[in-house]
């Protein structure tokens, strides 16, 4: 298991959230008619609100609002669809709760326009390397910054970590080119996002404690992935439990942030969590 480290992750607006010494959740909030588990169910402004509102009210410190599907073959949609889906979302938002709004967007205009409507971060699933100048974006706002690895559109190298490294360097140093703070920064694995089986998957999180070298906090997203299914035998909708499971595994590996669907049962599994991480900190003080 992993000592407790604390970070202030500082974002938009003034903004900052303690990170390390207790689990924090993101909750996913998909205004988006294909998403793998969820899309079309909060595609109306009104029902991603109250969707949003109710993960808060379950325990979710931050909601991350996204207008465009990441999974493997969606259709790519245009910086004015992305925009008209999740800006009033985030405008709405900004008036009913002091939870911090998160954006999950590759395109720098996209973030710089939720950042004006209220948002606080900007969760990039291709770390900066689709469009750099959200880096920029970053910079001049202030906002907090997830920058995610993926191996799309790109020939990864054979060594899971090695290919972290490689890919997480580069994106920091574009960040750091930009201006961004690294107080402003978290960084993703980016579990599922072409890594392509259940094995390489579960390699990243059995070596997951070597990404604790970038001393950044470290966000992961393994919600009802593909490869929580091929261990447990569920579909998208059967696999929450599967999910506070490696929930549970990475936190005492190490990871601070936590995107998930469900956020009611991923914040009683990682509540046992933290009670271990506190109680092997007070037997070693």
């Amino acid at each position: 298991m992993t000592e407790l480290r604390s970070h202030s992750w500082h974002v938009a607006h003034g903004r900052s959230i303690e990170v390390g010494k207790k689990s924090v959740i993101m909750a996913i909030v998909n205004v988006t008619p294909d998403s793998f588990s969820d899309g079309g169910h909060y595609e109306a402004v009104d029902a991603a609100v109250e969707h949003a509102l109710a993960c808060i009210a379950d325990g979710a410190a931050i909601v991350d609002i996204g207008g465009e599907s990441t999974k493997p073959g969606a259709d790519v949609v245009s910086a004015s669809q992305e925009q008209g889906r999740v800006l009033p979302v985030i405008e709405a938002l900004r008036s009913r709760t002091d939870a911090l709004i998160s954006v999950d967007t590759y395109r720098a205009d996209t973030a710089r326009l939720a950042i004006g409507a209220g948002a606080h971060i900007v969760n990039d699933v291709f770390g900066l390397q689709r469009e750099p100048d959200i880096a920029g974006v970053a910079a001049q706002t202030g906002a907090g910054l997830c920058i995610m690895h993926t191996g799309r559109d790109r020939q990864k190298l054979p060594d899971v970590i090695d290919d972290q490294i490689l890919f997480l360097s580069r994106s920091l140093d574009i960040a750091a080119a930009a201006g961004v703070s690294r107080q402003n920064i978290v960084l993703d694995p980016g579990f599922g996002f072409a890594k392509e089986n259940a094995e390489e998957n579960l390699e990243l999180m059995a070596r997951f404690n070597a990404l604790l070298r970038f001393d950044l906090p470290l966000l992961v997203g393994t919600s009802r992935k593909r490869f929580v299914g091929t261990i447990t035998g569920r579909d998208a909708a059967g696999r929450d439990v599967g999910t506070a499971a490696t929930s549970t595994i990475l936190r005492l590996q190490g990871a601070a942030l936590f995107r998930v669907h469900n956020v009611a049962i991923n914040r009683d599994a990682l509540a046992v969590a933290d009670a271990i991480l506190r109680t092997r900190a007070r037997l070693k003080a």
